[in-house]
Order: C-alpha cells, then structure tokens, then sequence
C-alpha cells in the first residue's frame, strides 16, 4: 500500500458524522472533515486540505433527502474528493459487534447482514453505521471495507464481569454485557505512554461526551465498563438515562400504558441530561445556565461518574491514574473539577491552574492519584485496524 492511495474513515454518528483520510502508507492525517447535524441543517468543517479550514453550510430546506443522508453523502464526498489518490480501503466504526466480531472484518455480504441484525442493540448509532458502509460503497466502489468495532476492546473482560444474573439460557443466547467506546479506550491506551511516559497498571478512562462511559483497564486491557448489554447503561448521558432499574421500565409498560417503542425512544432520546434539566442534553449550555434544573442535571451527572469510578477502583484493586477524554473529558474543567473533588478520598488532587489549562496533566505533584486529559482519536485507531486487514489483502 503505496504511492498516492488512501484510507478513508468513516465514524458516522447520530448528530455527528467524522471522515478521515489517511495516506495508505502512513499514520498521519491527511484530510479531516467533521460534519454536525441539526435541525435547520449541518455544518461541515473541513482541516487539513489547506491552512485554513473550510466551512460549508447545507440549509435543511435544501437537501433533496432527509437530512442526516445528505450530510452523510456530502461529508464522504469531500473527503473523497480530497483524497490525493484512489481510495483503496475504507474503515468504518460499528458501535455493536456482539459475541462474534472480537477484531476488525472485511465487509461483504453477509457480514453485513449480521451487522444490521444487531440494530435493535444500538438503535442511535447501528443503523448509522451501515448507511456509511453504504454510502462509501456508492462512492468508492472498488475499495476494500473495514468494520471495527466499539464492543471488540471488551473481549477481555473477565466474565463475571459480564454477566447478568438472569437464567442461563439467556446469557448464552448473547444478553450479557459487551461495553462500547472501545475504539476511544483502545487510542487512550496507544497515546497514554507519549504523554505520560509510561502506561499506568490500574487506569480509568473517562470517556465523558453525548455517550458516556467509564473502562476499568488493567495492563492495557480492558477489565470492566459501565456499558452494558446496550449503550443505554451506566452514566448519565446527553439523551439517554444510563442505569435504571428494570422495574422502572415495567411499570412504564404495565402501569403508565407506554408501548415498548415509546419507552425506547424515551429513554434513549428524553432522558439523561434533557431529561432531567427539560431544556438541553449539552453540557455547555447547562453550565451556562441558571436554571436550577440545569444545575441538577450537571449534579447528576458528576455524581454518578464519581460513584461509578468507585465500583471500577474495587474492581482494579486500587488506582492508579484517570484520564478525562471525549467533548466534556477534554473540553469541560468544571466538570473534571467536580468528579475530581469526589475522588479525594482516593489521593486524588487537583491542580486548578492545569485543570483550567486543559492540562495535560491536571493532578498536583503532591497527588497520590494521576489525573489526566488526553484527546482521543477513534479515526487513528481505524485506519491502523484497516491498515493492517489491507496489508493482509496486499493491497
């Protein structure tokens, strides 16, 4: 894989949509373009291909389908267009693998089709996932497609970890937990040693944004996450509740009348931060905010972080160092702040002026405890994953 070919990325999300492009030889960038979704229409924003970004607006009155395909398509055709040569490979994030991709895949046909089989599982990002497979099948037809996985980083979690305590016929027809973000975890792990110096033994990543979750990580593997059978489970997300009792769910159904696709479509798009601030699941406007439903829900949301990095130190046996990451880990020092100060008890201690600073480290000297703010960097991680399969392909 030389000469001028490319890799494209594709991370296509609910309300965002990521492409990369990727000399086929090399790990650098070569071309960004970041496209977010609204309702009047999306802003795309394109690096890399000149010194100054380039902004495009698509009016939704102006697209001619709806308007999550049309920022999609434009999205991929920039890219594209600003390859520097043939496409000769494209990778894609899917966010469920289930129990039988553990590694990244070639797509065809069928593996296709199992990937669409698992939509129910992740509703906001599955189907999101395929139309980019689509998309860039129409718009580099002879290249080969790459599907990597969220669940993939997780399959190193003990089982007991993974269980539910439901009858057995039930875990072993696949409901159990998988955890998501694994291809954020796995470039914290990757760039953890160059801005550190080292990779600490017992680490939480804090994986904080519209989907949030936290990663137990022992020797850079993956122990335990607060992610479950869905991206539904664990912390209070942007849309969506996080931890729930089953029976809350039941009474819905059995109580309130609600059908099962009336609960789904709430607790995935009414709930977490909407939900209980009632004006918006994104952060900076909470903080900006003096309602005190809004102070609330950004309570909430720094309380339950910090209960769950409890239950990850018991699992690891103790800590060693945390890393904030995603738009709220590495964007949001009063965020960090707050679940930083619920850590004291661990020796964890802050130092404001690197915190405010974006650090990268935001710990004091004194602090027992590490903490830290790293970037991730999903579309690294996947086109070394396609790097790799293309290789093999001897692209």
């Amino acid at each position: 894989m030389t000469g001028g070919r490319a890799i494209l990325v594709v991370n296509a999300g609910s309300s965002s949509i990521k492409c990369g492009v990727y000399p086929a030889d090399e790990s650098r960038r070569r071309v960004g373009v970041h496209c977010d979704v609204g309702t009047d229409g999306c802003d795309l924003v394109i690096t890399g291909a000149v010194e100054e970004p380039i902004r495009e607006h698509l009016p939704a009155a102006s697209a001619a389908e709806p308007l999550w395909e049309a920022a999609l398509r434009l999205a991929i055709e920039r890219a594209v267009e600003r390859s520097g040569g043939p496409v000769v490979a494209v990778g894609h994030r899917i966010v469920h693998g289930g129990l039988e991709f553990a590694a990244p895949v070639v797509v065809n046909s069928d593996v296709l089709s199992r990937i669409e089989a698992l939509a129910p599982l992740a509703p906001l990002h599955q189907p999101q996932g395929v139309a980019g497979i689509h998309e860039a099948g129409r718009q580099a037809p002879d290249a080969l497609q790459v599907a990597c996985f969220d669940t993939a980083f997780h399959h190193s979690c003990p089982p007991e970890s993974m269980r539910f305590a439901l009858p057995r016929r039930w875990h072993d027809a696949g409901v159990r937990r998988y955890g998501f973000h694994g291809l954020s975890y796995e470039s914290i792990v990757g760039r953890l040693p160059t801005v550190t110096g080292g990779l600490p033994d017992r680490l939480i990543v804090a994986h904080l944004g519209a989907g949030a979750s936290l990663a137990a990580i022992r020797s850079g593997r993956s122990l335990a996450t607060t992610m479950g059978f869905t991206p539904l489970d664990g912390l209070v997300m942007a849309t969506r509740c996080g931890g729930l009792d089953p029976g809350a769910v039941l009474h819905l159904i059995r109580r309130e009348g609600l059908s099962a696709e009336e609960v789904e479509r709430m607790l995935t798009r009414e709930s977490g931060l909407l939900g209980v601030s009632g004006s918006s699941g994104d952060m900076r406007r909470l903080l900006r905010s003096d309602d005190p439903r809004a102070a609330e829900a950004v309570e909430l949301f720094c309380y339950r972080a910090v209960r769950e990095i409890g239950s990850l130190v018991a699992a690891l046996g103790g800590l060693d160092a945390v890393v904030f990451t995603a738009g709220i880990g590495e964007h949001a020092p009063a965020i960090r702040g707050r679940i930083v100060a619920g850590l004291e008890w661990l020796g964890l201690e802050l130092d404001p002026a690197a915190n405010a600073g974006h650090g990268p480290r935001i710990s004091s000297s004194e602090s027992r405890v590490a903490a830290w703010v790293v970037p991730t960097d999903e579309e690294a991680v996947i086109a070394a994953h396609v790097r790799r399969v293309a290789t093999a392909f001897q692209l």
